[in-house]
């Protein structure tokens, strides 16, 4: 393989021209990120939307290591003396690192095994001639006997045999042909089987694997994790089941040619080599593949669930109370304004006696009423159900004109004893910033939830079993990708939110800030090079995300690119329209009205600009200053709790996805335990993972199956709850 052939490899294997993925592989070389190109190279890409740029830049990656690879290995056979045009043919079509490795296993350094022991004591010959299958009379043990050197530890002709026999097994175990086909029918036909290896009492929740066996090709990711998990816990045995006897036939069939006297031997030499090199090998790398493939699922999974999560829309314009639940210690409040300035804290304990109960009841009505709280958020987390039950009671009681709604409050304690929080809430307890942080959450999910490793917060499945490198790199593209989908408003944005804005590293984002803190707010865009750190390729890469509301140019607001503004203001003039058409209510609507109407690819012919390019700036002049998370329904409020007694098989409810796995889809309607929609329950249509039908933060109306109480279980139906409407 050669680099030149990279982009039409990877052309193949996406759908697309070779042409738009070298000009990807060029963008990104050049330092570009991902949101940037996506969003801004559209007529150089052809259009490639992010999850292809990021497909492009990882295999371009892959190739180039792989080429690397291929003269690395070319080299050190050449070296050794030993390549042929054969095998340099082999490992230049090879189009996988794996298949590199098998070529180049039977010249890899190695550390003193039987077999090397073996050539080393001068029966490399012996095993040749047995190999040959040429000799079909004679006694083996009298030509072996030629080759006993007591000197060099051969002292019988049996052990001549033996040593012949561990190069064979050796040899044979190394063949890259043997290896790929065993590899294959290991992946078709073998299993993974587990047997219980826990104390009487323990690895109760393993239970389900006691005699467990399932087929290698349709094990799902997240009974792997699983069983992974079992294994590193010595609750579970596990190996590979497979028919060994008919996986060494397979190779006998192509290494005895013909009867010999060495026949018996040989037999011996393969199913050695079988048991005690390549099975043992080959098992691992199975494993280690399973593994990585449930990894890179359940990554996938937490990703997809935390960009929806994170994309959540925010309540704007709400004066909100966040309780942050708890027994003993009590259940802490804070009180936010609509700009998220805590205005009241205070700790009340609803679970202690019914005076205690009282005293917060008052102090919860009167930080209602003399703040206009309209939003009560309730954290999810231990007392959750108490509270609700509280609040509800209190909303009844005395007619609020208040909603509420429970919010995951995965990762609020991670964030209260955090120096970001002691540097935002100085005056506070630790105890008290949770509170603050599910008051805000509900405000603008995403600004808080950046604040948060996203390790922490709770909506995947297994992600503590996972490759946390990798898990983090992911999470951090995906919060990378939805902040730079939202937009940032540059004189509110925290350090933490400006990391993620393209091209904005901490320091810079530092900079940004402390420029604003000394010369008041941004008027325009083009004042963000006179922060420190920050020049023209920066400002390049980030401009377009970073927004200004009210400031000089009506067009920072919007997601037009200052490189654009020309072009900008050349579409209005077309359109009949100057640039205060985007700050006058009036105007703004006649210019929605004929942007409608207008002809994107007409306008980009006359003016001389791309088609993409001109089709996004008109919907950016359409609605300036536009949050792309207002298109979604908003998050579902209560005033009424709902108790696990009153909830029967076969009733409807409507409750708010809160996580969603390989196996179903935990929904949240107002009980104390979520509901599980297995996928099996999802839709009558055909989907190959539950995300295909639904989203974290999606509202749902579902059919109740059954309920468990003394489990604490209840099965829902999204396709009933469809066909009984």
């Amino acid at each position: 393989m050669l680099f030149d052939e990279i982009p039409a490899i990877i052309a193949r294997e996406l759908g697309v021209r070779p042409a738009q993925v070298a000009a990807t592989a060029k963008l990104l070389d050049e330092g570009n990120t991902v949101p940037f190109i996506a969003r801004y190279r559209k007529e150089v890409t052809g259009e490639l939307d992010e999850e292809q740029i990021r497909s492009v830049e990882d295999r371009v990656q892959y190739l180039r290591n792989l080429i690397k690879r291929q003269e690395e290995i070319f080299s050190s056979i050449t070296d050794q003396g030993k390549m042929t045009p054969e095998l340099e043919a082999s490992i230049q079509a090879a189009t996988k690192l794996q298949e590199l490795e098998d070529l180049y296993l039977p010249f890899r350094p190695k550390k003193r095994t039987r077999a090397q022991i073996a050539r080393e004591r001068g029966l490399a010959p012996l095993a040749e001639l047995m190999l040959a299958q040429v000799m079909t009379e004679g006694d083996p043990l009298a030509l072996a006997a030629e080759y006993i050197d007591a000197e060099k530890g051969v002292d019988t002709a049996e052990a001549a045999l033996a040593g012949a026999q561990d190069i064979v097994a050796e040899t044979i175990s190394e063949r890259a042909d043997f290896r790929a086909a065993l590899r294959r029918k290991l992946w078709a036909e073998a299993e993974i089987a587990t047997t219980f290896a826990a104390a009487e009492g323990e690895g109760q929740e393993f239970l389900n694997y006691r005699e467990y066996r399932e087929p290698v090709r349709r094990m799902p990711s997240h009974r792997i994790l699983a069983v992974n998990r079992g294994e590193r816990k010595d609750v579970l045995k596990v190996e590979l089941a497979t028919t060994h006897e008919a996986n060494i036939e397979l190779m006998l069939r192509q290494v005895l040619k013909q009867a010999s006297i060495f026949s018996d031997l040989i037999r011996a030499a393969v199913a050695d080599g079988y048991k005690r090199l390549m099975f043992p090998s080959l098992e691992r790398e199975i494993r280690s593949l399973l593994t990585e493939n449930a990894e890179k699922q359940a990554i996938r999974v937490f990703g997809l669930n935390l960009r929806q999560l994170l994309l959540q829309p925010p309540l704007a314009g709400h004066t909100v109370m966040g309780l942050d639940p708890g027994y003993r210690t009590g259940c802490k409040m804070a009180v936010i304004s609509p700009t998220g300035t805590a205005l009241a804290t205070t700790t009340l304990y609803l679970t202690m006696s019914d005076r205690e109960r009282g005293r917060a009841a008052d102090t919860v009505l009167a930080a209602i009423r003399q703040h206009n709280v309209s939003l009560i958020a309730i954290g999810n987390g231990t007392a959750s159900y108490e509270t609700e039950e509280f609040v509800a009671g209190l909303i009844s009681r005395h007619s609020l004109a208040v909603r509420y709604l429970i919010v995951n409050e995965a990762g609020a304690s991670v964030y209260s004893a955090s120096k970001l929080a002691k540097e935002e809430l100085p005056g506070l307890d630790v105890s008290l910033r949770g509170a603050v942080s599910i008051a805000r959450r509900v405000e603008d999910p995403l600004a808080e939830l950046v604040k948060i490793d996203p390790k922490s917060i709770g909506v995947g499945q297994y992600q503590h079993d996972v490759d946390q490198k990798e898990l983090g790199r992911t999470l951090t593209q995906v919060v990378e990708s939805c902040v730079n989908h939202v937009g940032v408003e540059l004189n509110t944005a925290s350090p933490e939110l400006l990391t993620y804005v393209a091209g904005v590293n901490a320091s810079v984002a530092k900079n940004i800030v402390a420029h604003r803190d000394e010369n008041g707010p941004f008027n325009n865009r083009s004042q963000l090079l006179k922060v420190p750190r920050l020049g023209q390729s920066t400002f390049t890469q980030c401009a377009g995300f970073l927004r200004i509301q009210h400031g000089k140019n009506p067009l920072d607001s919007t997601p037009v690119h200052p490189e654009s503004y020309s072009l900008a203001e050349a579409l209005l003039h077309k359109l009949g329209f100057s640039l205060a058409a985007l700050a006058e209510k009036e105007q703004l609507r006649r210019l929605q009205a004929t942007v409608a109407e207008a002809d994107a690819a007409k306008l980009a012919a006359e003016l001389g600009a791309g088609e993409p390019t001109v089709r996004d700036i008109l919907a950016a002049l359409a609605k300036p200053g536009r949050d792309p998370r207002e298109d979604l329904p908003p998050p579902l409020t209560r005033k009424n709790i709902v108790k696990l007694s009153d909830i029967a098989a076969g009733s409807l409810v409507r409750g708010t996805v809160h996580n969603v796995t390989d196996f179903g889809v935990f929904v949240d309607f107002g009980v104390k335990t979520n509901g599980l929609i297995h996928r099996s329950e999802l839709s009558d249509k055909p989907f190959r993972h539950p995300l295909d039908v639904i989203a974290v933060g999606d509202i749902v109306d579902c059919l109740v199956l059954n309920v468990d109480e003394s489990r604490g279980r209840i099965a829902l139906s999204l396709k009933k709850a469809k066909q009984n409407k």
